[in-house]
């Protein structure tokens, strides 16, 4: 590919992302009081949500079902070919309806659209053309006009699906806030992958698959040599009678009490140790581990909970879990 044909190539991928980009945009303007009554009407509903489309607006519609679920409103998709060869049957009494079709006037949408209204379910439709059949026969009607496609020929659905997926998740977040939904609530929701394990996975999940290297205040220069390499954590706990931690002593701490030129028969953990060292709580989760080994420029961290030593969390810990 000569420069020429290269330049051609990135100019076309930036006119469509200006394109889109401007699509995207213009839906602030387009917002009114039919999006508040969208989300007013989906909050007072004791059923679910039922999201249907067809052709590339079905492909919308499953997304924006995937994104309500993981956020806190229940939905289900239903595909509108299906919905009027039987599956319609899945719409139940309580539930609102919200069909996606930017020209509104698909022939499986004229057929479901009558259908929904005569169960009595509202409709709300998410449509590109305020004057189709659809958006006619909905109750509430959530525009997503755009003034051009990003294809050249202005036909295939590019600016418009993209409006589609961003009013869609601005129903999504606004549900979400008016319902309260923490971070608490998204971990419930995600429990598995990367995801789950940032909301999820904590600090004593990790403590207890090591060692706990740890010596009195008084121990002499030999013990904690035994106990660093006896437990291969590079560093030990130095506690007093009670098991409150006093400080730590590392393998950098070693190094630099030898620089010294100390008697090694006599010195003791407290003479070597760091006093207060970097803490957490067996209850903080792991990312919030990562955080601080990240701020301090350490890779561990001793593990405290009512003023008694738990044990060491390692940046090692984090880099095992794909947390880096």
């Amino acid at each position: 590919m000569n420069d020429t044909e290269l330049k051609k190539l990135l100019d076309t991928a930036r006119r469509t992302i200006a394109i889109e980009a401007a699509a995207v945009q213009g839906l602030s303007d387009l917002l009114d009081a039919q999006f508040v009554s969208a989300v007013e009407t989906i909050l007072a509903a004791k059923g679910r949500l039922v999201v249907s489309g067809i052709g590339k607006s079905a492909i919308i519609a499953q997304k924006l079902v995937a994104t309500l679920n993981s956020t806190g409103t229940p939905a289900v998709f239903l595909h509108a070919a299906d919905a009027i060869h039987g599956d319609i049957g899945m719409v139940l009494s309580q539930d609102v309806v919200l069909i996606i079709s930017n020209s509104g006037e698909s022939a499986e949408i004229k057929i479901l659209a009558p259908l929904i209204r005569n169960f009595g379910n509202p409709l709300i439709a998410i449509t590109g053309n305020m004057q189709s059949f659809l958006a006619q026969n909905a109750d509430i009607v959530l525009n997503t006009s755009v003034q051009q496609e990003a294809c050249p020929n202005n036909l295939a659905p590019t600016s418009s699906t993209t409006a589609q997926v961003v009013m869609g998740d601005a129903l999504a977040i606004a549900l979400m806030e008016q319902r309260g939904f923490s971070d608490q609530d998204f971990a419930r929701v995600h429990p598995g992958g990367m995801l789950g394990k940032r909301l999820n996975l904590r600090v004593r999940d990790l403590v207890v698959q090591n060692e706990k290297p740890a010596v009195h205040v008084d121990a002499l220069l030999k013990d904690v040599i035994l106990e660093i390499s006896r437990k291969r954590l590079g560093s030990t706990a130095v506690l007093d009678d009670h098991n409150k931690l006093l400080g730590v002593i590392t393998d950098g701490d070693l190094r630099r009490m030898l620089e010294k030129g100390v008697n090694l028969h006599e010195v003791t953990a407290k003479e070597i140790m760091s006093p207060s060292p970097k803490t957490i709580a067996p209850e903080a989760l792991a990312v919030e581990a990562l955080e601080q080994m990240r701020r301090f420029n350490i890779t561990q961290l001793l593990v405290v909970e009512q003023n008694q030593y738990q044990g060491i969390v390692h940046l090692h810990d984090l880099i095992k879990e794909g947390m880096i």
